[in-house]
């Protein structure tokens, strides 16, 4: 009779599905709290895998057409090419470029904030990720608790018996649930998180020194094309010689 209930315990534990073992028995807080979050983290990563990335931050034939117009001088150009793009690197040689005629200190300048605003709106974007990372251990530790307290204040409630093994494994598996759920969440956020700030970083870098360079090389190309001109148009009379044409135009 005792090995005919020992086979037909195993037989009954083998027979519980994955989704029943790590979705049923995780409790409320499994399913309204845990499992959405889960959902959310993907969600994002999704969004920021698509938003954040080179093509919208920093492409690359926005650079080589800005190259080209800063090597034949031409910032006018370069302002009208940025001037309606959206990304960080379209938005960085906008302000730059827009701030040449003041020198080159102040083009810098209005490179490193016009980086810095676009950096920080993307790092507080996927600073969800940071928060869902943090927060889902500590969701899945108030679930193991409460599971805990569950199953002893069942032993207690036994008055010195044996409690309900089945009531109580079902609360043993509350607070073993939910911490599998805490742990499986925070690890991917947190990984994502931490990817998606270096690709910041490494865009924000990126721009500021191409939009260094473009400024740079906008600046010489300029000057050269202004001491080009002055030097078509010849020398200056010197002081007090009178040319040609006011010659004649002296009375005699």
């Amino acid at each position: 009779m005792t090995q005919f209930s020992v086979a037909a315990a195993v037989e009954s534990s083998s027979s519980i599905s994955i989704p029943q073992q790590f979705v049923v028995y995780g409790g409320w807080i499994t399913w309204c709290v845990l499992i959405p979050l889960s959902v959310a983290t993907i969600a994002l990563a999704v969004h920021y895998l698509i938003t954040i990335r080179r093509a919208t931050q920093a492409p690359a034939s926005l650079a080589r057409a800005l190259v080209a117009a800063a090597r034949q001088g031409q910032a006018r150009n370069i302002l009208e090419i940025t001037r309606e793009d959206d990304t960080m690197l379209g938005q960085a040689a906008y302000a730059g470029v827009s701030q040449l005629a003041a020198g080159r200190d102040s083009a810098r300048a209005a490179i490193d904030e016009a980086v810095e605003e676009r950096a920080t709106k993307l790092l507080r974007k996927i600073e969800y990720l940071n928060v869902i990372g943090n927060v889902s251990p500590m969701i899945g530790l108030l679930g193991t608790v409460l599971g805990m307290i569950k199953a002893f204040s069942r032993i207690f409630a036994a008055g010195g018996g044996m409690p309900d093994a089945g009531k109580l494994a079902g609360d043993i598996a509350v607070a073993l649930v939910t911490t599998f759920w805490g742990i499986l969440i925070a690890i991917p956020a947190l990984t994502t998180f931490a990817l998606f700030r270096n690709r910041i970083d490494a865009f924000a870098a990126e721009c500021v020194k191409l939009c260094d360079g473009l400024v740079s090389l906008a600046s010489t190309q300029k000057a050269s094309a202004a001491s080009d001109g002055s030097a078509m148009r010849g020398p200056a009379s010197p002081s007090g010689a009178v040319g040609p044409a006011a010659q004649t135009a002296v009375p005699r």
